[in-house]
């Protein structure tokens, strides 16, 4: 009886595994998450304490960069601003006091728009597709059915900076340059892959019986899929949406390349936020911390499922 209490499961950890699997974890956690807090208090920081050296942990809070993130600003003579009625609001009072006046809105809030919208349409689009063709590739003899995906995937492997320039080209002759259809199209092609090749791996775990119950019982094929196929997919397509998003809302180089103005997102033109001098700093912060809220707060509501999804099919019965 001794024996069989003090018997330690081979499956458990010990207690100095799980006391070492926390220390990594913890540890990891403070080197992702230390540059992250440190911009978000950048974004706080008056443009002098931000590139003061050596660095200052803790400044005099400020709204100097947000204000600036969204205004422009031009400077003026002093007699012109004795002249100016009193400050109207937090921002034209931070302007005055360094002899500037606000000349009116700036572009990030358009762009911030660009963003959501060519971001969720892409990831939408590539779902909706993704899906379709991963239900396809799993439930019906599709010739050559591997060297298809193959070549699919072979499309992800594939920088997309290597077919800059053809795009660029080829979207200059279509009219597509500088249009959010135009990046939509872009990032769902970029991204079907992953959404097909990961779809079609939840779509192997879901049952056939399922779908020929529901077909007995007089469902058509369409009907099955919308009612039995599509809710038990559900943590796959949330997990696959959000690792679509990710590169959708991040992508940087084909928004250098074909955005200038009109659907250029929030990625370029953050870090040409100019101010006085040089670099504005806390304004590149305050536009960098906003950025982040949405796929943040899109990945925590849905962690639940990705966390799901992640771990489908990994223990099989």
């Amino acid at each position: 009886m001794t024996g069989l209490a003090t018997a330690h499961s081979v499956v458990d950890p010990s207690p100095l595994t799980k006391r070492i699997a926390a220390t990594v974890v913890i540890a990891y956690a403070l080197v992702t998450l230390v540059p992250l807090l440190w911009i978000v208090m950048t974004g706080f920081k008056s443009p002098s304490d931000a590139i003061a050296y050596p660095p200052k942990i803790v400044a005099e809070p400020t709204l100097e960069g947000y204000c600036n993130l969204f205004t422009t600003r031009s400077r003026q003579a002093p007699e012109y601003m004795a002249k100016l009625p009193p400050p109207s609001g937090l921002c034209d009072r931070i302007s005055r006091d360094r002899n500037m006046v606000i000349a009116g809105p700036s572009n990030y809030i358009p762009r911030y728009v660009n963003s959501l919208v060519i971001a969720f349409g892409s990831t939408a689009l590539s779902i909706v597709l993704g899906t379709l063709a991963a239900y396809a590739f799993s439930r019906f003899k599709v010739p050559l059915k591997d060297d298809l995906l193959f070549f699919i995937l072979s499309t992800r492997m594939m920088p997309p900076i290597a077919v800059a320039i053809p795009i660029y080209l080829m979207y200059r002759e279509l009219g597509l340059s500088d249009t959010r259809l135009g990046m939509i199209l872009l990032y769902t092609s970029v991204n079907i892959s992953l959404a097909v090749w990961l779809l079609k791996g939840f779509m192997d775990e879901i049952p056939r019986e399922y779908e020929e119950a529901a077909m007995v019982d007089g469902y058509t094929r369409l009907q099955a899929f919308f009612k039995v196929v599509l809710p038990q997919a559900t943590t796959g397509i949330v997990a696959t949406a959000i690792f679509c998003l990710i590169f959708a809302w991040n992508e940087y180089a084909f928004a250098v390349l074909l955005t200038s103005g009109t659907a250029q997102t929030a990625p370029p033109f953050i870090p040409i936020i100019i101010g006085e001098g040089g670099q504005d700093w806390p304004a590149v912060a305050a536009g960098t911390t906003l950025f982040l809220i949405p796929i943040v707060v899109f990945t925590v509501l849905l962690r639940k499922h990705l966390l799901r999804g992640i771990t489908f099919g990994a223990v099989r019965k």
